[in-house]
């Protein structure tokens, strides 16, 4: 089931999040965050944008959320989208539901483009984006640093509401 994320979901949210930040690249963040930051961070997005989880059997597999691309009012009808699923629940269709129901709620709050930053090498996300829509538009080398290593990042638009 799809729904929007409470604060229930912290503890369950927060793993998913810390195992990116320990054992990928996908996430710049170097340290775990805590219960109280992860907290924050929910309440941060939750309070002005869109944060959805994926839950079957009461545990959380993924979770997508909208929030600001950038501060200034003229970009107020565009969103970054963040997608991300458990360690072991890819290639199951959780992804594309989660996502393309983030895209459909995003759409009827009169958003007018999304943007998906990825942290290059990171197939399973491209394929994603590509598979609903999005297109490449950007690709910024070496912006990041993780594992001791330059890591290039690529921005993928989505435009909806097109009118």
């Amino acid at each position: 089931m799809i729904r929007k994320v409470n604060f229930k979901d912290t503890s369950q949210i927060r793993e998913i999040y810390n195992y990116y930040i320990l054992n990928s690249i996908v996430n710049f963040e170097e340290k775990p965050v805590s219960m109280d930051k992860m907290k924050e961070i929910i309440n941060d997005i939750s309070s002005k944008f869109l944060w959805i989880v994926y839950e079957e059997n009461e545990k959380i597999l993924g979770y997508a959320y909208a929030s600001v691309w950038k501060a200034r009012s003229g970009y107020l009808h565009t969103a970054e989208t963040s997608i991300y699923l458990k360690q072991g629940e890819s290639k199951k269709g959780i992804g594309t539901k989660l996502y393309t129901e983030l895209i459909n709620q995003l759409k009827k709050l009169n958003y007018h483009a999304l943007i998906g930053g990825i942290a290059i090498p990171n197939n399973a996300s491209i394929v994603l984006h590509k598979k609903l829509g999005f297109k490449k538009v950007a690709h910024f080398k070496e912006v990041g640093f993780k594992f001791n290593k330059w890591l290039d990042v690529e921005y993928w638009e989505l435009r909806i509401n097109e009118n």
